[in-house]
């Protein structure tokens, strides 16, 4: 934002006036919140399908079973990542990036006998090579096209996708997408704090507030060179930001040519 063309600001009052108005907006973020509340009861009372637990999926040390990616635990959240084949770090999927980036913490998940594992689309060695230059810690694996139709079933990859294993059967409890996947992003609850919010040209915001970024779903959608929605200042993820600025190469072609993976 330059300073020639700076944002509007909210009116300025005393402490007392704007705690009043901010107990009147709070009890409706109260009511939002038993309502998230109520909705998190209604998925733990959903129904189950099964899923071949057999289902292979390809990890560092080659094909193992869906079962096998639970580590021994009775649930498994997997991220389903997107996946453009032979492209450059930079050009891969910026909201898979973002939702997957912020799981890095693992241990408050496995404490409750959960395990994070993302199944990319792509194939394992370039994809894996992804993760790398993220630096990213969660188990990875990668979806051969044999299993699509068990695990995808004619969905798509952007998918977050929940399963429990019991008796050596694994099932599938609950699945989402679309903005269902920002609450793996706890960026943007932060910025849905903020005066500006996201900054998103879609949001419902005063007249002259910053809204530079795009939307997947925003009507003025930006497109890159294969026809792909975008929302990536600096041409990249914004994720990839500190990556690149540590001298870590985008070029997932080969070992050979990454540079400075793990700095």
């Amino acid at each position: 934002m330059s300073a020639a063309n700076p944002p509007n600001i909210p009116t300025p009052v005393d402490r007392a006036t704007f705690q009043a108005q901010l107990d009147t907006l709070r009890i409706r973020e109260k009511a939002h919140t038993r309502e998230g509340d109520a909705i998190a009861a209604a998925r733990r009372r959903l129904p189950m399908v099964e899923v071949d637990a057999t289902t292979p999926v390809v990890g560092p040390n080659g094909p193992v079973r869906l079962i096998d990616v639970f580590e021994g635990r009775s649930q498994l959240f997997a991220g389903y990542m997107m996946w453009y084949d032979g492209a450059s770090a930079a050009q891969q999927c910026e909201g898979c990036s973002m939702n997957v980036g912020h799981v890095l913490e693992l241990g408050y998940l496995n404490s409750r006998d959960v395990t994070f594992a993302v199944f990319c689309q792509g194939p394992f060695a370039e994809s894996n090579r992804y993760r790398e230059f993220m630096g990213w810690p969660m188990p990875w694996y990668s979806v051969p096209e044999a299993s699509l139709d068990r695990l995808i079933a004619g969905r798509h990859f952007g998918i977050w996708v929940c399963y429990l294993q019991h008796n050596g059967r694994v099932f599938e409890t609950y699945w989402t997408t679309g903005r269902g996947c920002e609450q793996l992003g706890s960026s943007y609850a932060m910025l849905d704090m903020t005066i500006y919010g996201r900054q998103e040209i879609w949001e419902d915001s005063p007249a002259g507030w910053p809204q530079p970024f795009f939307n997947t779903r925003s009507a003025q959608m930006r497109t890159d060179e294969h026809g792909h929605p975008v929302n990536r200042p600096a041409g990249r993820p914004i994720a990839q930001w500190s990556r690149i600025a540590a001298g870590r190469s985008d070029d997932l072609a080969g070992a050979d040519k990454r540079v400075g993976i793990g700095s």
